[in-house]
């Protein structure tokens, strides 16, 4: 069995999170520079069987694509061509660094561990994933 890796892109990081062998559960993984974060997807899935990848699809109130998906466009892109064979799916993230940072305040962080850009974005990587593993449930129940 193969694990869901989950991408939260960013002008300047990149979070990451990833499922267990059964897809049970997501973890935050790590957060990384834009320029090292393809690098570091393909490091990974030389390492890891990853048979989902979900990129986190940054939507506005009226459900039309924001202004930063021109920044994504291009990652998700590169994915489909030169990783082909692992199926690519999108995954609506409004208010995910919301709900990062209310899950920072509600685990009790500092306010200056809440600045941790970082620590944000893998918390975003880890809902985007979670919203996924929920939204495959459903549809199995159905």
């Amino acid at each position: 069995m193969g694990r869901i890796l989950a991408i939260d892109y960013g002008q300047k990081k990149v979070g990451f999170a990833v499922t267990d062998e059964l897809k049970i559960c997501a973890n935050a993984l790590d957060t990384v520079h834009v320029s090292k974060a393809f690098d570091f997807l393909k490091e990974y899935i030389s390492k890891e069987n990853v048979e989902t990848i979900v990129v986190g699809d940054p939507r506005k109130m009226d459900n039309s694509q924001s202004d930063s998906a021109r920044f994504i466009e291009p990652f998700v892109n590169r994915i489909k061509k030169e990783i082909p064979n692992i199926p690519l799916v999108r995954m609506d993230e409004r208010f995910t660094s919301r709900m990062a940072f209310q899950t920072m305040i509600d685990a009790g962080l500092s306010k200056k561990a809440r600045q941790n850009k970082e620590l944000v974005d893998k918390i975003s990587a880890t809902i985007i994933l979670q919203s996924y593993l929920l939204q495959e449930e459903m549809r199995d129940e159905r």
